[in-house]
């Protein structure tokens, strides 16, 4: 089955930079578009960034884009989001998605606190 494994989250001090992995198995990992997402307390879910199966495309929400770069290995099934220039408003969990066959598959998350 589909399983999205996410890890590297925890407290960060504004200016400071987290790197977040995702481990995914159950599909093949090298056709598929990969994205994070992220929600913060109190907040709807919402999209952060999106890879290529490829790689070699990315797509950024405005809130992040010039701060966060997502890239992906391919060999290791695993998708990264490379967080720097971290704020306080980037608080939240962090999800990993992708979309197959019309349904979409979520991990757990991984909860990025930044300290104030």
């Amino acid at each position: 089955q589909v399983q999205l494994v996410e890890s590297g989250g925890g407290l960060a001090q504004p200016g400071g930079s987290l790197r977040l992995s995702c481990a995914a198995s159950g599909f093949i990992f090298s056709r598929s578009v990969m994205r994070w997402y992220r929600q913060a307390p109190g907040k709807e879910r919402e999209f952060v960034a999106l890879i290529t199966s490829s790689g070699f495309d990315s797509t950024y929400a405005v809130s992040v884009k010039g701060r966060f770069t997502m890239s992906r290995d391919n060999a290791k099934n695993t998708v990264y989001l490379q967080m720097s220039s971290l704020q306080p408003d980037d608080t939240a969990v962090y999800y990993c998605n992708t979309l197959l066959s019309g349904v979409d598959y979520w991990g757990k998350g991984t909860l990025v606190t930044l300290s104030t």
